[in-house]
């Protein structure tokens, strides 16, 4: 296979991989990596690099648009950061020391709680009251309604909030996605954010994180251009594309084929990891 197919074909399965993990709300990057992985045979820590720089630029994209519709809680997101940022750090540098096969066991393990949080039902806390220290941070927000209104949120469980979101920085750094499903379990199920405001909250952090542990990456020299700008590419207009199919499409369906289509990928993931076949 010469240079210029493998890059037309990474480019076209990096566009793919983001055109399908916007529709499902996964992520380009929990779907990229068993691509390089699996089906070109790509090193972890090489799929991991590439991941980054595509979160870093997805982020930076979908982000900006959430934060413009003012669904996005600016101050609560930069204040989860400390943790995250800190967390994909210490994860990266983790990585570096972990074999192949550890890192498809824990990437596995991730994909199973990620598929089954995709099935949660999803709430927007009505009624909940706030506690003192999320007030005095002054974490409290609004989110747009359908009709043109604001309706205002609390939240609670700072301190759980913040010590889970230190974990997912530590995953994050070493699987390479944006580990969205221990954000949202920080946001959403600890300190009571609406969904909607978690998701896009969560998106708008995945970008500094990615860039905390990509800085560890790039001078270990796991970020190789060939890769990962392709990658970037590919799973930038392919996440801009969902992004506008999401608002004509009932993806319902695509999302329960998707979750077991991952369940596969990550049980084939942890076989492969445990057997050493990686």
């Amino acid at each position: 296979m010469t240079v210029l197919v493998f890059t037309l074909i990474l480019l076209v399965s990096a566009y793919l991989a983001g055109l399908l993990g916007s529709l499902t709300g996964l992520g380009g990057g929990v779907v990229v990596i068993p691509v390089l992985t699996l089906g070109f045979g790509v090193d972890f820590h090489y799929a991991i690099g590439a991941a980054l720089v595509a979160s870093i630029a997805t982020s930076s994209g979908s982000g900006s648009a959430y934060v413009k519709e003012g669904i996005t809680n600016i101050r609560l997101g930069m204040f989860l950061e400390i943790a995250t940022t800190i967390g994909a750090v210490v994860g990266a540098i983790i990585a570096v020391w972990l074999n192949n096969s550890a890192i498809a066991i824990i990437y596995g393990c991730v994909l199973i709680l990620t598929a089954a949080m995709q099935q949660r039902r999803k709430s927007d806390h009505d009624g909940v009251v706030g506690s003192d220290l999320a007030r005095r941070l002054k974490l409290f927000g609004t989110w747009p309604q359908r009709d043109g209104s604001f309706k205002a949120y609390q939240l609670r469980g700072v301190g759980g909030g913040f010590s889970v979101m230190l974990l997912a920085g530590v995953l994050s750094g070493i699987l390479g996605i944006g580990s969205g499903v221990l954000k949202v379990i920080a946001m959403d199920g600890i300190m009571k954010v609406p969904f909607k405001v978690s998701t896009t909250t969560s998106n708008f952090m995945m970008g500094v994180t990615a860039c905390a542990s990509a800085v560890v990456y790039i001078q270990r020299g796991n970020i190789v251009p060939g890769i990962a700008c392709p990658v970037l590419i590919g799973v930038l207009f392919g996440a801009l594309t969902g992004a506008r199919l999401l608002k004509k499409l009932d993806v319902r369906l695509l999302r329960r084929i998707f979750c077991i289509a991952i369940l596969l990928v990550a049980f084939n993931m942890i076989w492969q990891g445990w057997t050493g076949k990686f």
